[in-house]
């Protein structure tokens, strides 16, 4: 596993409803990301924080809201990303709202493109985020990116690194899955994208189900980790804008992150949706620290993580 790594903050709430994830990346610094990566011998550079157009809450226009700002913020996010990783570190986007996946990523496909590397995505979510304009009950665009990702979306942001589709649906994983707009459900089967939900979770169990989103992993894959906070039971995280019942605990959160770590094919990380104005004395941005330590070293003494 990479370990030098580098901290890029995006503050944005641009693509969402609800105001408030763009405090995210200082609450994650608040808790101590930076010094508690270092602490376990990792270089970690924080790059400080991008910059982009204020968020106007203005009402959606053809189906998206704040379309042209939230494709500034993707480029900016796109351009520091790959910066990033053609220096041969890892990048971490500190979100924000869940659109901005849209330029890690892209950046993410583009180096494994010309790194000629598989990659597998790794998308830990409450919503499957796979509205499109003519699907969408807001037209925010956070409930979107997997589409975009897959080349269902406005030109600008489908096809930012120079390719579309940005990713195929055989290269990603959804987990945590438990709140599905009308509209959704039927265009994800269509996809063929591969979706745990909960109840897939609740009946075989997490060690099973991350078996399976792991499987063919070797050594010419990246693995990008996206995760959305309100992947995590709002009883232990409820710093996110829209939290759903139902989801992962603790463990089981711990478990997803330790079985990645025990891959050694991490190579990039967006932690997104973390909303410090919904949360409890800055306990989500802590648990997501914790759960983001487990991913780089932090393991039982039972169990090392693979170098």
């Amino acid at each position: 596993m990479n370990r030098k790594l580098s901290l890029i903050g995006s503050p944005t709430d641009i693509g969402a409803a609800i105001r408030g994830s763009g405090m995210g990346p200082e609450a994650l610094r608040v808790a101590g990301i930076q010094r508690i990566l270092a602490s376990h011998g990792l270089d970690v550079l924080d790059c400080g924080n991008l910059a982009g157009p204020a968020n106007p809450e203005l009402p959606p226009e053809l189906g998206y809201r704040h379309l042209a700002a939230v494709v500034e913020w993707n480029t900016a996010v796109y351009r520091a990303v790959y910066a990033e990783l053609t220096q041969g570190r890892l990048p971490i986007l500190l979100g924000g709202d869940h659109s901005l996946s849209i330029g890690s990523l892209s950046a993410v496909a583009r180096h494994c493109r010309e790194t000629s590397r598989k990659l597998r995505v790794l998308w830990f979510d409450a919503h499957p985020d796979f509205n499109t304009a003519e699907l969408t009950p807001s037209g925010n665009i956070h409930g979107m990116p997997v589409a975009c990702l897959l080349g269902h979306g406005p030109d600008e942001l489908t096809a930012i690194g120079g390719e579309r589709p940005i990713l195929h649906s055989g290269w990603i994983r959804e987990i945590g899955v438990r709140s599905v707009d009308a509209g959704e459900k039927q265009f994800i089967h269509e996809q063929n994208v591969e979706v745990f939900d909960m109840r897939s979770i609740d009946e075989l169990g997490m060690r099973v189900i991350m078996e399976t989103a792991l499987e063919g992993i070797d050594a010419e894959t990246h693995i990008h980790v996206s995760l959305d906070v309100d992947f995590l039971d709002p009883e232990i995280a409820p710093g996110v804008g829209t939290p759903v019942r139902g989801g992962p605990n603790y463990r089981e959160a711990q478990l997803c992150m330790e079985l990645i770590a025990d891959t050694g094919r991490l190579g990039s990380l967006d932690i997104m949706e973390l909303n410090p104005a919904l949360d409890v004395c800055n306990k989500t941005a802590v648990l997501a620290v914790d759960l983001v330590e487990s991913l780089f070293g932090k393991s039982t003494l039972m169990h090392r993580p693979a170098l």
